[in-house]
C-alpha cells in the first residue's frame, strides 16, 4: 500500500535529531530546503557575506521564516551542491561546499555553525562567485 504524503512527512519527522555533518551533507547535496531550515532553531540567525553583502553589511536572516525562504531560493536553483569538508567539535560545526550552475559558473562557500540543543542557532556563510 502506498504511503500518503502525511504519513511520509510524519515518518521523516521521527528521524529528527541533532545535526551532524552527514545529515547536513545529505540535505545540501539533495537540495532539501525543508530539511536545511529544520536544522535551525526558531530564533536562529544566518549571516551571509559575499560580493553583494560585504563584512561591514552582511545579509542578516533572522528567524525560521527568513531562513526557510533563503533555503527555498537556493535549493530551487538549477545548480549542483557538493559538501567537500566538514567537521563537528563540541557546539560548532564547519563545512565547505562547491556549487556549479549549468553555464559553468562556480560558487564556493565556507560556513561556521553554532549549535545549541542539537539545532543551529547561528550560521555564518562566506561565499565567492565566479566573475
Amino acid at each position: 500500500m502506498a504511503k500518503s504524503r502525511s504519513q511520509s512527512k510524519s515518518k521523516s519527522k521521527s528521524k529528527a535529531g541533532p545535526i551532524t555533518v552527514a545529515r547536513l551533507k545529505r540535505a545540501i547535496e539533495g537540495r532539501k530546503a525543508l530539511a536545511l531550515a529544520g536544522f535551525h532553531a526558531d530564533d536562529a540567525v544566518v549571516l551571509v557575506i559575499d560580493r553583494d553583502n560585504p563584512p561591514s553589511k552582511p545579509s542578516n536572516l533572522e528567524g525560521k521564516s527568513a531562513i526557510s525562504a533563503y533555503f527555498e531560493d537556493i535549493c530551487g536553483r538549477d545548480m549542483t551542491h557538493k559538501v567537500e569538508n566538514g567537521i563537528a567539535v563540541g557546539n560548532r560545526l564547519a563545512f565547505t561546499q562547491s556549487c556549479a550552475y549549468p553555464n559553468g559558473t562556480k560558487v564556493f562557500c565556507s560556513a561556521m555553525l553554532e549549535l545549541k540543543g542539537g539545532k543551529i542557532v547561528r550560521q555564518t556563510v562566506v561565499q565567492a562567485w565566479d566573475g
